[in-house]
């Protein structure tokens, strides 16, 4: 039997909530299919950590992460304990770059059980690769002078090796599903990082002659993900736009509280890390009504991740069926607890 070792921190608000709801789910799918068995390392890391401790995570808390095969986030952030850049920073963040978990990964698709805003969402799946590094989220940069004479710059940083990365996966990826990728950008307004980014786009697309292309300016994609979603595919971005991207199109599936997300190191030197899109919601923390959907696909992502396509397929189908009967929480139009969703797709999955 497989054994897969799972860094588990569930972080802040509904993290505490939904990760262990997910965990559930993944043990159950791994007992009935077989072959597999979770081994989950819980750490405390979050905001009252930082309280407690003054920093989000211990000085080696890396290190004691490092050999895991996974990275199992829940949701970081609690503005009343601890600002917001400080606990992204010193956790999130932190994985993510020493990590090097280049690249994020974020579908959106009209699940089967959910109502769409959209009055026509005509079975959209996209997935959206969204560079992780670098780009409008570098921190380089800084403030000087005060009151009026102040002065902000914010460096965004393209490189090669970055954007080429990126648009590759992008293009493999789309090998995999119906052979299209959407490239975004906005050339006609950021004069410098926008032309390079569409020169290493069609650089790299002579490789893939069996792919079809196409590049739009991330105002026009942005309407195009409301007006006409099921003519996209792969859409590839930079950080920022890729990060915009994704919140809009966890806004058609019809909440943000089912997306999922995965953070992919490409060299092997470190784990990735799956963590849902949504945040820490303090709002409804401890009210037991958080959805767990997002940390379940989230987990989904990850068992594709492993190798392990066929029991992702088959947890994906069961989130469809428990919200077709009607097992749903509030948020996308139902009354279920997050234990009774978990529950619910345990039991599809144990019929399966």
């Amino acid at each position: 039997m497989k054994q897969v070792e799972l860094a588990v921190i569930p972080g802040d608000g509904i993290g505490k909530e939904v990760v262990p709801e997910a965990l559930r789910v993944l043990d159950a799918i791994a007992e009935i299919h077989g072959g597999l068995k979770f081994n989950s390392i819980h750490h405390p890391w979050s905001s009252e950590y930082y309280v407690q401790h003054g920093e989000m995570m211990p000085k080696d808390g890396l290190s004691k992460i490092a050999q895991s095969d996974a990275v199992f986030l829940g949701a970081v952030g609690d503005p009343s304990l601890v600002a917001d850049h400080i606990s992204l920073g010193g956790l999130l963040l932190k994985i993510r770059r020493e990590f090097e978990q280049v690249i994020n990964i974020r579908p959106a698709k009209q699940l089967k059980g959910i109502i769409s805003p959209l009055s026509n969402p005509r079975d959209f799946d996209i997935v959206i690769v969204r560079e992780n590094s670098e780009g409008e989220y570098s921190s380089i940069g800084g403030r000087v002078h005060s009151g009026e004479d102040e002065i902000v710059i914010q460096n965004a940083v393209f490189t090669k090796k970055g954007v080429s990365r990126v648009i590759e996966y992008a293009f493999e990826l789309a090998r995999q599903r119906s052979g299209r990728v959407t490239s975004a950008t906005k050339s006609n307004g950021i004069v410098h990082s926008m032309p390079f980014w569409d020169e290493v786009f069609k650089e790299v697309a002579k490789n893939y002659d069996d792919v079809q292309t196409n590049s739009e300016h991330i105002d026009a994609l942005s309407a195009f993900f409301i007006t006409k979603p099921q003519t996209m595919d792969v859409v590839v971005a930079s950080n920022l736009f890729g990060d915009i991207l994704s919140d809009i199109g966890a806004a058609i599936m019809g909440s943000i509280g089912i997306a999922p997300a995965g953070n992919i190191n490409l060299n092997g030197k470190y784990p990735s890390m799956f963590e849902p899109v949504h945040g820490s919601a303090p709002d409804i923390y401890g009210k037991g009504i958080a959805n767990p959907i997002g940390q379940i696909w989230t987990a989904k992502m990850m068992l594709d991740h492993f190798g392990e396509l066929e029991m992702g397929a088959l947890l994906l189908e069961a989130i469809e069926t428990s919200m077709q009967s009607g097992i749903k929480t509030a948020d996308i139009g139902g009354s279920s607890s997050t234990s009774e969703v978990s529950d619910e797709i345990i039991a599809i999955l144990r019929k399966n």
